[in-house]
Parts: structure tokens; C-alpha cells; sequence
């Protein structure tokens, strides 16, 4: 199924050669990283991420949820972002992935703030939904303009679920509206019905169906994979803020970005979708390895701070 408005970047002969490297490298793990016991391994990898330039991180509380501030140099004061990470629900800490979170950060001169959400088997679903809850409502208590949330693999589809219930909860007149949405290679649907689930399963370089399932189950503890806290795609997606998603042509999660912007634009969402060829999961962690990945992140900083109504 693909997207009306989705937005295709071919693959450059530079990355071409990267990728396979990648893949090369990847093929002993592919589809091994599925459990606590991986946590380690997993920050190590997302900690290679290169740092901005210009930005310090500090220890933070928000909304009762400890995490990490990214603060780039001449940041704004009056707009945050929430990032929301990755990690299939069981993995990542705001540490492992200051590092991405802090490249937008930088092109977006936004403080962002990256919560440490409880993990599952630990804390099943709903709790990663329920910190988030929290946290975006001690941004609220700081008096922000405006605030955007942003995510990557599950991380993504928390970011999407979030948005929706702070949507819902803004139209009550409760709590500011979220003022834009950005997930990467996010992770909408947990009963794995993508058709890219088995026809990219081949040429993913790192995700497996069998490894997002073990997952999914350890994260939703006997809960419907379809309820819509769980998976955005089932979700209501009438009237959100704008949103910005991109995903490599080759994850077995294209379906999952496809079929959401698609529901989410028959309804009248506002819903850009960037398909990158070649591209693996959640490839903008690679900048500087990966030319699409810089493009891909200086996109995203476009993106919000165009809705920040702020200039780079």
C-alpha cells in the first residue's frame, strides 16, 4: 500500500556500498536482539552515534519521570521537544540515545527531553504510555508556547500513540496541543499484519517477524495487540497535528509507516511520509556514515522547526 503523498529518495552509490558493509555486519545479530538481556549490547550500539556539535545533556526530572536534557547552544526557552526512543519496549535508556535525540535538538535550537519510560517484561504495557502521559504534562507545567514529540521504532509509535491521546486530551481543553509528531521507522502496529512483514523479511538487515513478536508479547502481557494505546494504527487519527515520518524502503516495518499515513490522511491528517531506499531501521542513527542519514535529519529539523515558527 503506498502513500499518495509519500515523498521517495533513491539510494546514492556512496551508501549503496555503506549499506552492504552494514548488512555484512548485522547478519550475525540480525533478529537476536529480543530480550533484557540485550540491553547492554543495545545502548553500546546506539551510543555510536556521533554527538552535535554545541550540545550539553544534563539530568533531569519531568512530570515524575527521570530522562536527559539535550540543550543545544542558543536554544529557545519557550518550546521543548519530547523524544520518545527506541528499543522494541524492552531496550534503550534516554542515554543510549542522546546522541540522535540531540541532532535534532541542534537543528531545531529546542531543548528536547529523552525519558527514561519503563521497560517491559519489567512494566508491561501500559506503563511506557503512562510516563509519557506524565511527562508531557510536566512540559505542560513549564509554561511552553508549544511542544512536539518525537520517536524512533517503538519509540515512534509511542511518539504516535502520545500524540493522539494529547490531541484527544487538547480538544477537552485539558492540556496544550501538540504542536507536531516525527517518527522514524516507527512501529505502528503490534499484530504484525504489515505484508512487508514477510516481504521485506529477507532484505531487513536487523528485524525478524519472530523477533518483534517475542517483543510485542512480552510488552503487551496478555493485552490486544489492536488497542489503540498499543498500536497507533488502530488509534484515532482524525485531526492530529502534522506529522513527519521516515522509514527505509527495505525495514519490514514499511507497512506499518505506509498504512499510517494512509488511514491517517483519509481522515484528514496532515501526514508526510519519506520513503528512503536501501535505507535500514531507524538509519538517521548512522549519520555520518550515511549520507540519507544527515538528509533525513536535516528534514526533520526543517520539519519542526517550521511548525516552531522558528528559523534555523
Amino acid at each position: 500500500m503506498i502513500s499518495n503523498t509519500e515523498i521517495f529518495h533513491p539510494l546514492d552509490d556512496k551508501d549503496a556500498v555503506v549499506v552492504a558493509t552494514m548488512r555484512q555486519v548485522l547478519a550475525p545479530i540480525k533478529g537476536t536482539i529480543n530480550s533484557p538481556a540485550s540491553r547492554g549490547l543495545f545502548d553500546e550500539v546506539m551510543e555510536h552515534t556521533p554527538d552535535a556539535r554545541g550540545m550539553t545533556y544534563e539530568a533531569g526530572t519531568v512530570g515524575g519521570v527521570s530522562g536527559l536534557w539535550c540543550l543545544p547552544d542558543n536554544k529557545r526557552s519557550d518550546v521543548f521537544i519530547l523524544y520518545c526512543h527506541g528499543g522494541a519496549y524492552i531496550l534503550g535508556s534516554a542515554r543510549a540515545f542522546r546522541h540522535l535525540a540531540g541532532q535534532i535538538a541542534a537543528r531545531t535550537r529546542v531543548a528536547t527531553f529523552v525519558p527514561d519510560y519503563r521497560l517491559a517484561p519489567e512494566h508491561p504495557f501500559p506503563a511506557a504510555v503512562t510516563d509519557l502521559v506524565s511527562v508531557y504534562y510536566g512540559l505542560c507545567d513549564l509554561a511552553p508556547q508549544a511542544i512536539s514529540i518525537v520517536g524512533d521504532s517503538a519509540g515512534g509509535g509511542l511518539a504516535l500513540v502520545l500524540l493522539a491521546l494529547m490531541q484527544a486530551e487538547a480538544t477537552a481543553g485539558t492540556v496544550l496541543a501538540p504542536r507536531a509528531g516525527v517518527a522514524m521507522s516507527p512501529w505502528t502496529d503490534l499484530a504484525l499484519t504489515g505484508a512487508s512483514m514477510t516481504e521485506r523479511a529477507e532484505a531487513d538487515p536487523l528485524l525478524t517477524p519472530d523477533m518483534l513478536k517475542t517483543t510485542a508479547t512480552l510488552y503487551l502481557n496478555g493485552q490486544s495487540p489492536e488497542a489503540p494505546s498499543a498500536s497507533p494504527l488502530y488509534g484515532h487519527l482524525a485531526n492530529l497535528p502534522p506529522i513527519h515520518i521516515h522509514v527505509g524502503e527495505d525495514e519490514i516495518l514499511l507497512d506499518d509507516s505506509r498504512r499510517y499515513a494512509s488511514r491517517a490522511q483519509s481522515v484528514g491528517s496532515d501526514v508526510s511520509l519519506n520513503v528512503w531506499q536501501g535505507m535500514p531501521h531507524v538509519f538517521p542513527s548512522n549519520i555520518g556514515a550515511l549520507s540519507a542519514a544527515g538528509k533525513a535529519l536535516d528534514l526533520i529539523g526543517q520539519f519542526l522547526t517550521a511548525r516552531f515558527e522558528l528559523s534555523l
